[in-house]
């Protein structure tokens, strides 16, 4: 089985020409229906199952959702122009926590995750080069992030997910 990296040991070096822009919000575009595709044969059993005391499949959906507010305040911070510090995240992830993702539908949270990140997508494409380059510093990185590079990050937290549900589903897989 493979293994990663975990999310807060992961280093950015934030340093993307403004160029691959659009490619990361093709990514981010793209996310929803990755998952979807991804999951589509599952069975709710499936969604639902835990390992080790870390999140299902459904919770590792919930928790994208979850954190599409993180990402559009984030980038109302860097456009407010009057901040020198973007919103924090909650490092507990106490909403996924006490959200009971595996007590709801997955085909709600699928569409609602659909609808919020293509409204953020909508709002970066709205973006001038002036914009994407406008930064702050992120509070936990203790770094410089950019709309480029908040757009990057959450692309890169998107695929960590897509790695954990994969990592589910090969469990699962060896179970049968």
């Amino acid at each position: 089985m493979i293994t990663q990296e975990k999310w807060f040991n992961k280093k950015f070096a934030f340093d993307i020409k403004r160029e691959k822009f659009a490619e990361i919000v093709e990514r981010l575009r793209g996310t929803p229906a990755r998952v979807e595709d991804r999951i589509k044969n599952l069975s709710d059993a499936k969604l639902k199952a835990t390992f080790n005391n870390e999140w299902s499949i459904q919770e590792n959906v919930g928790h994208l959702l979850d954190l599409e507010p993180l990402w559009a305040g984030r980038l109302d911070d860097l456009l407010s122009g009057n901040l020198t510090e973007m919103r924090p995240a909650d490092l507990s992830n106490t909403q996924t926590h006490e959200a009971k993702h595996n007590d709801g539908n997955i085909k709600d949270l699928l569409a609602e995750f659909r609808k919020v990140r293509f409204d953020f997508v909508q709002r970066l494409e709205r973006l001038g080069d002036d914009q994407i380059e406008t930064s702050l510093l992120h509070p936990r990185l203790q770094k410089q992030m950019r709309v480029i590079d908040l757009a990057y990050f959450t692309a890169e937290h998107d695929d960590h997910h897509m790695v954990m549900i994969t990592g589910i589903i090969n469990r699962l897989d060896l179970e049968n």
